[in-house]
């Protein structure tokens, strides 16, 4: 019997999984069952992947929001659907299909061209918090609490584990990861997990103010920054600046760059990037 995950298809509903909104360079792509939370059911992760596929390809998207629609941006798994597929015969390849297919999101999320900035309001949880800590960038409202809880139901979060410790600390990723707790938004931020902490009702105009602003830069330049903060993470300091100074040296030779260093040596406004 194959146990794989099939790629489960949105059956006849009124609201797509996943929900797209294009504006001007930045596209907002909304987890949409919030009366579920917003939980990454094989459907959901279905559907994020292939909206992120969508959007990484799009030539007219500089910059990804991910949000939560509802009172959550998301609690994690689906523990109702994970428990159905529990079988000592066949459970273990699901629960591996599962986790791999979180894991494609979660590295796409990574490898895509566009920043993606984390919308957040109300829970992050578990496999939530690691969407999270997956996006680069990410804004809270204050009234936003993060955890990764699988250690209260018996299950350490180690997918989730893995965004968290390139975020935080050794030990403040310890102290999320074996205790369960929550921390607020204000502690997500002082501990590096998220970007900014603001006022809930400031969350929308911050994640706008901030998704404009990098859409109105060069797409180019945007790229290569995306690719050499991804890169350099995993290598040694000496083959970083090694890594860089190549990157530096090919950049300015892009007409976006030639363009924007006359602009201000010339005292003149943004220019018109070429690169669109």
């Amino acid at each position: 019997m194959d146990t794989s995950l099939e790629e489960p298809r949105e059956t006849q509903q009124e609201e797509p999984l996943v929900a797209r909104q294009q504006n001007g360079g930045v596209t907002t792509l909304t987890l949409n069952r919030p009366k579920q939370y917003n939980v990454l059911s094989s459907a959901m992760l279905a559907a994020l992947q292939r909206a992120l596929d969508d959007a990484a390809n799009d030539v007219h998207t500089r910059v990804v929001v991910l949000a939560g629609q509802g009172r959550a941006f998301c609690a994690g798994h689906d523990l109702r659907e994970m428990q159905a597929h529990s079988d000592a015969r066949t459970g273990a390849a699901w629960q591996r299909a599962l986790f791999e297919q979180c894991s494609r999101v979660m590295m796409t999320l990574a490898e895509m061209p566009q920043p993606v900035i984390a919308h957040v309001q109300g829970i992050a949880t578990a496999a939530g918090c690691q969407l999270v800590a997956a996006s680069d960038l990410a804004i809270a409202g204050r009234s936003a609490k993060f955890a990764t809880s699988g250690i209260n139901i018996g299950l350490f979060c180690s997918t989730p584990a893995v965004a968290v410790t390139r975020n935080v600390s050794a030990k403040h990723a310890a102290d999320l990861l074996f205790t369960g707790r929550f921390i607020d938004a204000d502690t997500a931020e002082r501990w590096g997990l998220i970007s900014r902490c603001v006022e809930d009702n400031a969350l929308d105009a911050a994640v706008s103010e901030m998704a404009t602003s990098i859409a109105s830069k060069s797409a180019y330049a945007i790229r290569s920054g995306k690719a050499l903060l991804r890169a350099q993470r995993s290598i040694s300091l000496t083959e970083a600046y090694a890594f860089a100074s190549t990157n530096m040296a090919r950049d300015m030779q892009s007409d976006d760059a030639q363009l924007g260093i006359h602009a201000f040596l010339e005292k003149q406004s943004a220019p018109q990037w070429r690169d669109q």
